[in-house]
């Protein structure tokens, strides 16, 4: 029961829908950072060269972090989980492990909960087979991991692609701005479905 509980928490935390958005439009200011660093009047074709390959590697640079600090996010919430099971299960009381419950559920959560509430899922946590000793990360969450990388690195092409194409430097602005300003909008309009 453990680990299709950890194996749906995993699934969950790649497609939660702020997070991905947000990958998204932080990659995409990234990229716009260079991007609107190109002057129209005076930019060559080295020079924006350039800026497009600067704007690739510092996507790649983020994207990597972002997914490391994805994994490093997994596993703190892991042993957190594990530690939280662990003082319910030796709490001394069950009034005890009410209270440890009811602090670890988010928000106001823990302090409308019953007593006859916390006491089943205090129940069901007893009776869980013995947890492992260390939260542990698999394929899955090194997949999700490099969807976050894919995710950041891929915005980045968009909004360069119209440099590549478009030999006058102030067309490919503007087309480079417009398909930004879309990605803005559907993200914005993504985060707005999510929210209600």
């Amino acid at each position: 029961a453990c680990m299709v509980e950890l194996k749906s928490e995993r699934r969950t935390l790649v497609l939660d829908p702020i997070d991905r958005v947000s990958e998204i439009i932080f990659g995409l200011i990234m990229a716009l950072s260079f991007t609107g660093a190109v002057s129209a009047a005076t930019a060559g074709r080295d020079e924006i060269r350039t800026v497009l390959f600067a704007a690739l590697g510092c996507n790649l640079a983020w994207g990597l972090v972002d997914a490391v600090m994805y994994l490093v996010s997994l596993m703190t919430e892991r042993t957190r989980n594990l530690t939280l099971l662990r003082r319910v299960r030796s709490a001394t009381a069950a009034q005890d492990a009410h209270a440890i419950i009811a602090d670890a559920m988010p928000g106001r959560l823990g302090t409308v909960i019953t007593a006859e509430v916390l006491e089943g899922i205090r129940q069901r946590i007893a009776a869980l087979p013995e947890p492992p000793a260390r939260g542990r990360l698999g394929r899955d969450d090194f997949a999700g991991a490099f969807g976050v990388f894919l995710l950041v690195v891929i915005t980045t092409f968009p909004v360069v692609i119209p440099f590549m194409l478009f030999s006058e430097v102030t067309l490919a602005m503007r087309v480079s701005n417009a398909i930004a300003l879309v990605t803005l909008f559907a993200c914005g309009f993504a985060l707005g479905r999510y929210s209600g």
